[in-house]
């Protein structure tokens, strides 16, 4: 099914439905000396949701080439839930530290004061600690935290593993410490392109290969999931790199510009914007390629993200 006749509006709604009340549910309401809101304003009401979608959408995926019972089917469903919203956490605690002074000293993220404006950098340092450390939380519930089965010790393990690679030293972490080296310096497309594999990519492809983890799926099926993920995760950033130079603060709920500004190197920069533009399309193509190769039946969510991401205007 093409992913023009894909209703992914619909789709959407669905679940970033279920993962807000999620959200909502699991970032805790009280915590010492304010912390709570401050991790609550960092990820609620707020953001495109597209590392919990990616999970969703490869969940859905996996789940239609094993035969699931109904009991395993809720068990692996509950797991993916709570990686999507763990990746979200993840993602929003790199996000409160990225816009610290010490890092990119941003004033505005997705449309409000971020979080070091409006809580000090203090609050937000720690801000950013917990939501990291409650993203291993969910996905380690205890037995009298979910409502029927946990997911599976050697499941939750796994899920624990794909996220922390992808955030640490060899993925989004490591990312942050090349893209602050390399301020001023003029960089080849290799060495780019891996700064951005590791800093954005890698945890949009943990996303998918996390919601794959909550299924049955073969090593060849999952190898081109990989191969979508890596297509994707790099042209997020490519497109994130047009943006900075086509759009307006307003419209991306940041503040544009900021690339230029502080003489990082980015792919307008190196390719100029048309190249980069172009080279979003064929990474598009890349990613939908790998989705016909993984012979699984239901990828029309993951090909409407994959246009999502490359069509965005913000």
């Amino acid at each position: 099914m093409l992913a023009s006749s894909f209703d992914l509006s619909r789709w959407n709604a669905l679940h970033l439905q279920r993962v807000e009340q999620a959200l909502e549910r699991w970032i805790p309401l009280a915590a010492p000396a304010g912390l709570a809101q401050s991790m609550r304003y960092a990820v609620l009401d707020g953001g495109k949701r597209l590392r919990p979608l990616l999970v969703m959408g490869a969940r859905e995926a996996v789940a239609s080439q094993g035969a699931e019972s109904l009991a395993e089917q809720s068990v692996r469903d509950d797991a993916a839930l709570r990686a999507a919203c763990a990746v979200e956490l993840i993602h929003a605690y790199s996000l409160v530290h990225d816009d610290m002074p010490c890092m990119d000293n941003d004033v505005l993220r997705r449309g409000k004061p971020t979080v070091h404006v409006q809580f000090g950098e203090a609050q937000a340092l720690l801000a950013g600690d917990t939501l990291q450390a409650l993203a291993f939380e969910i996905l380690t519930p205890l037995a009298d935290e979910v409502d029927g089965t946990p997911p599976p010790p050697l499941l939750q393990a796994r899920l624990c593993q794909l996220l922390a690679r992808a955030s640490g030293h060899a993925g989004m972490a490591g990312g942050q410490a090349i893209d602050l080296a390399s301020v001023g310096q003029a960089l080849t497309e290799a060495e780019l392109r891996l700064m951005h594999r590791l800093k954005t990519g890698a945890l949009l492809q943990a996303s998918v290969m996390m919601g794959a983890a909550c299924g049955q799926a073969s090593q060849a099926s999952l190898a081109a999931l990989r191969c979508y993920g890596e297509a994707i995760g790099l042209a997020f950033q490519v497109v994130d790199d047009v943006l900075d130079v086509t759009a307006d603060s307003a419209t991306l709920g940041k503040t544009a510009g900021k690339d230029a500004a502080h003489d990082k190197p980015t792919y307008v920069s190196l390719m100029g914007l048309e190249r980069s533009r172009q080279y979003a399309r064929d990474l598009l193509a890349q990613a939908l390629t790998a989705l016909d190769d993984s012979q699984l039946g239901q990828t029309q969510a993951l090909r409407a993200l994959a246009h999502m991401v490359v069509d965005r205007s913000h």
